[in-house]
């Protein structure tokens, strides 16, 4: 996974082994050895190669494209995979995306639309958050 991850990512932007060995602080050869797999770089030199393409380092290591054909994802970007819709509208989160976003059974969620864009999720809370503090804002601007 990480040598194929680092050699995708490597490709993807453009850049030469030798740029990336100069970044890591290694030679070209030590370099071309972590992406043919005959090596594997350091925690250090992973962290220095995931700031590079801006990725998390648990991304560069262990993200399986494989399974999605997709690239590692971008810090912050996340592919849950693909779900189904029920016969009536309903869908299943995936566990890995409740976690990270912190939802639980009986939460409430807002779902918006743009028909141009698509559709999004988030979490009631976070909705009621937000729109409090853009009224507290329009009403520090109209005084």
């Amino acid at each position: 996974m990480l040598s194929e991850n680092m050699q995708q990512l490597r490709k993807m932007n453009h850049m030469s082994q030798e740029a990336l060995a100069d970044i890591a602080g290694v030679s070209r050869q030590t370099y071309a050895k972590w992406e043919s797999g005959e090596a594997v770089p350091d925690i250090l030199s992973c962290q220095k190669i995931a700031d590079v393409f801006g990725v998390n380092l648990d991304d560069l290591v262990n993200y399986e494209g494989k399974n999605s054909g997709l690239p590692v994802p971008p810090k912050g970007k996340h592919f849950f995979g693909m779900v189904k819709v029920g016969e009536r509208g309903q869908i299943v989160i995936p566990k890995k995306a409740r976690d990270i976003f912190g939802i639980h059974s009986g939460d409430e969620l807002v779902l918006l639309g743009d028909e141009a864009q698509g559709l999004a999720l988030t979490k009631a809370d976070v909705m009621v958050s937000f729109l409090e503090q853009v009224i507290s804002l329009r009403k520090g601007e109209k005084r």
